[in-house]
């Protein structure tokens, strides 16, 4: 039986550029939607810009307190927005494939160019961003990845089209059209077709526009501070069956007010670290394929810096396991 020597469990994440055209020959044909995939939650927060508006959306209360206080507001904003440590090409390499990009528009802002915001706006454009990928992705043909757009605060219909318009310009014909039959998502498909780029993308009206762009892939967010309420969740969304396509699960944890106030030198980064065994044990447990109880897309904050995306990836290996295709 072949197996997958390049990414055994434990190994750094840094050893997986190219774990994809590494799989074996076996699952060349398994659909993309039941691989285990690596991602990146809010892949873009590790370039927060402690110095841009505090984001549109956020509540009036914290947009007052900043006008008056920004010294303590701002601090708090980034050390709680942050929830990625490394650049979008070393996440790449680490073996990161689905990326959660939240795109927004500067109020006030005359120019064309967009930005990711978690709290505050980032340093880094979208269209830097997506350059960067553009780039790392000609170095490494037969890696996909999977880009999944959304939020839009302060986007006009202009600026929308004008970021598709971009991106199908960028990407060309790496880009894979929106397939309702998605049995043909297949490694093998995807290589001798040259694609390399799924666009998800959170605004109905322009999918219908532009074949381009696939629907949002359903992302199954916990909401919880404490790590094993967010094990049962998934364990309850696992029980009703995975989506018939691409999903994600979370592995994300949520500061609640309560928790920032009572916990006054905590960051989401020290709050995560402090999940990772659990959720690492968790992702050992975990099979991918189609049973009910399958998963796909695993995300996690802070990638990189342990050995979430090699576990992840491992994971594949119990698809060359004969009863794998009857797990419930």
């Amino acid at each position: 039986m072949a197996n997958i020597p390049e990414i055994p469990p434990g190994t750094p994440t840094q050893s997986c550029p190219d774990w994809m055209s590494q799989l074996p020959e076996q699952l060349w044909d398994k659909p993309l939607y039941h691989l285990a995939i690596p991602g990146s939650h809010d892949a873009m927060s590790y370039c927060l810009d402690m110095c841009s508006p505090v984001q549109e959306s956020e509540p009036l209360t914290i947009k007052a307190l900043d006008y008056i206080m920004p010294c303590f507001t701002r601090p708090c904003l980034y050390k709680w927005g942050t929830a990625q440590a490394h650049s979008i090409a070393e996440q790449l390499d680490s073996g990161m494939r689905y990326f959660d990009f939240r795109i927004t528009h500067k109020k006030h802002d005359t120019s064309d160019n967009l930005y990711f915001a978690h709290g505050v706006y980032t340093l880094m454009t979208v269209q830097e961003a997506l350059k960067d990928i553009a780039q790392w992705l000609t170095c490494h043909p037969k890696e996909i990845v999977i880009l999944a757009c959304s939020h839009f605060e302060g986007l006009s219909n202009e600026l929308h089209e004008n970021l598709v318009f971009f991106m199908k310009q960028l990407f060309g014909d790496k880009i894979c059209p929106y397939m309702e039959l998605q049995e043909t998502l297949t490694l093998r498909s995807f290589w001798r077709l040259g694609y390399q780029v799924i666009i998800s993308y959170d605004d109905s009206a322009l999918i219908k526009r532009h074949k381009e762009l696939w629907p949002v892939i359903p992302y199954w967010w916990a909401n919880q501070v404490d790590p094993q309420d967010v094990l049962q969740y998934l364990e309850q969304q696992k029980q009703k069956g995975r989506p018939g396509g691409f999903f994600v699960a979370g592995l994300n944890l949520t500061e609640n007010t309560q928790y920032v106030i009572l916990h006054p030198r905590a960051s989401l980064k020290t709050m995560t670290q402090h999940s990772y065994s659990s959720f690492l044990e968790w992702i050992g447990k975990q099979s991918p394929g189609p049973g009910k109880a399958c998963l796909n897309i695993i995300c996690e904050d802070f990638v990189g810096i342990n050995n979430f995306a090699s576990d992840v990836i491992h994971l594949n290996q119990k698809l060359l396991e004969p009863d794998i295709v009857t797990l419930s």
